[in-house]
């Protein structure tokens, strides 16, 4: 598919990359539509809670919202968008990752950017439910990821999913990584590591066995927390195998469903190579937009509503 020319110009001020991701992850407020809480229970023993938003009549569509890292269904990117689609007629059910709904999970592990069996569940739950003919899948930075590689990976895709939505998306961990670890970035990295951190602390209250206070007081970077829980927890090698592994950017060639992928220029969190433009161009459903200014998930306009809510309504509609 051609690489899509955006239309997305902000005002002055949030055509600074920082300004855009600092207001739309600390400052914008949203009136979030009414949430109904449901506990998804694993096949391992685990769970993972899904917060519903309905619309006022009855509709055959729904949307799966999968937030970023250590983000949770009430993140304003997740509420603004459950909003708009809720108004477009489209149920939504938000996913909190497991032990990311301000409940402990059971498991040592928790969640990382390439768990799609979790998504898999979430699907099949919704499908279960024999109310829905057409799911539509959103996904932000790490949910973003997750949406794509399950996508391409080697599954047979329900029927009912149509079509999917990724923004800010690092489809190459180890390039997203690096750009994290960068000087431009240390406000962002060091607020990701105390709350990773803060919840690892939470998890070696319930299995001290499992890792030590020496091991913990040991992570200085995000990487270091990669290498000694994300990776070990949850089968991988280490963190470079973690990031190999995982990386959407190698399953984009198969996924065969209409999908977006929004990543802005000036995004301080994604390097090079999370800017898909030559798998874009070979494929006949990837969509690649890259607009000049967006930030990490910002993307403002007025009336509070952000671009990517309105891009994610129009691109679905596209597909009709």
């Amino acid at each position: 598919m051609p690489i899509i020319t955006s239309e997305y110009h902000p005002p002055f001020p949030f055509r600074n990359g920082h300004i855009a991701t600092i207001y739309a992850g600390l400052l914008r407020r949203v009136s979030e539509p009414p949430q109904q809480r449901e506990r998804l229970h694993l096949p391992d023993g685990d769970f993972m809670d899904l917060d519903w938003s309905f619309t006022s009549g009855s509709t055959s569509k729904v949307a799966i919202l999968l937030h970023g890292l250590e983000g949770n269904s009430k993140r304003p990117y997740i509420t603004g968008a459950a909003k708009e689609f809720v108004g477009a007629g489209i149920d939504v059910c938000a996913v909190n990752y497991r032990g990311c709904s301000g409940t402990n999970n059971h498991l040592f592990k928790s969640y990382h950017s390439g768990a799609t069996e979790d998504l898999e569940q979430v699907v099949r739950h919704v499908l279960e439910k024999d109310r829905y003919n057409e799911i539509h899948l959103k996904g932000f930075s790490l949910g973003g990821n997750l949406a794509l590689k399950y996508l391409g990976e080697e599954r047979s895709l329900p029927k009912e999913i149509k079509s999917a939505i990724a923004v800010s998306v690092p489809c190459h961990l180890h390039s997203s990584l690096e750009q994290l670890l960068k000087p431009k970035n240390r406000l962002y990295a060091h607020r990701f590591k105390k709350r990773l951190v803060e919840k690892l602390r939470a998890k070696q209250a319930l299995f001290p066995q499992k890792i030590s206070d020496h091991e913990i007081a040991s992570i200085q970077t995000l990487k270091d927390f990669d290498d000694l829980y994300t990776s070990k927890a949850h089968g991988f090698l280490d963190a470079m195998d973690y990031y190999e592994q995982c990386s959407s950017l190698q399953f984009l060639e198969s996924i065969n469903i209409p999908t977006l992928i929004i990543n802005a220029k000036n995004d301080s969190f994604l390097g090079k190579q999370c800017y898909p433009y030559r798998e874009a161009q070979n494929s006949r459903s990837v969509f690649f937009e890259s607009p000049t200014y967006g930030g990490h998930v910002g993307f403002y306009e007025h009336n509070n509503i952000s671009y990517t809510e309105k891009r994610a309504l129009n691109f679905i509609e596209e597909q009709q």
